[in-house]
């Protein structure tokens, strides 16, 4: 696999992780004890870290990279493996 197919894939793997924490260690202002802004919506985060959510985003994507680059190169799971039409 050349770098740059690496590296896409890579940052493709981030913004998916980016997408899949946004729910996860995020407080209202509910939960947070604040007082809500008039207008505010009730689930919306008392204060959201951009910088420590990113920093997670990319720690989970690099695991979650690491198994596919072992899964690409040691062929665990290959196209053969998914294709249910076949075995029926």
């Amino acid at each position: 696999m050349k770098l740059t197919s690496i590296i896409a894939i890579y940052f493709l793997f981030i913004s998916a992780t980016a997408f899949v924490l946004l729910p996860f260690g995020v407080k209202t202002d509910e939960e947070a004890g604040t007082p809500k802004v008039r207008g505010q919506a009730d689930s919306a985060p008392h204060r959201f870290d951009l910088r420590r959510h990113l920093i997670k985003s990319a720690i989970v994507a690099a695991l979650l990279f690491g198994l596919y680059y072992l899964n690409w190169s040691l062929g665990w799971i290959t196209a053969d493996d998914l294709d249910i039409y076949r075995r029926l």
